[in-house]
């Protein structure tokens, strides 16, 4: 069982938690999974799925003179293989299905 396809994430930085939803490959088209996952749980397993970055890039010539706070932005990859691996060593932790 592993993870099919990530619906959607939001990351709660004030908690430092990530809720997912997603899909196991064992799951149908109308099922979702959803989970909030301490992002530390993530470090202690050895995946880094938040980066910090100063993206000043993304913004157009017209924005040069405001603040821009630094942006987080989560790894999917990365988020995806340590779904995997928390699931298969904690099998209790795996969130019920939900239909649409």
């Amino acid at each position: 069982m592993e993870i099919q396809e990530l619906i959607s994430y939001y990351l709660f930085e004030d908690s430092k938690t990530i809720e997912v939803s997603f899909r196991f490959s064992i799951d149908g088209e109308d099922e979702v999974r959803t989970d909030i996952i301490s992002i530390q749980e993530a470090k202690i397993f050895g995946y880094e799925i938040i980066s910090e970055s100063d993206n000043y890039d993304l913004f157009e010539e017209d924005f040069e003179d405001e603040v821009v706070d630094d942006f987080s932005s989560v790894d999917e990859d990365s988020l995806i293989s340590f779904m995997n691996e928390y699931y298969v060593i904690n099998p209790h932790r795996i969130p019920k299905t939900e239909f649409l």
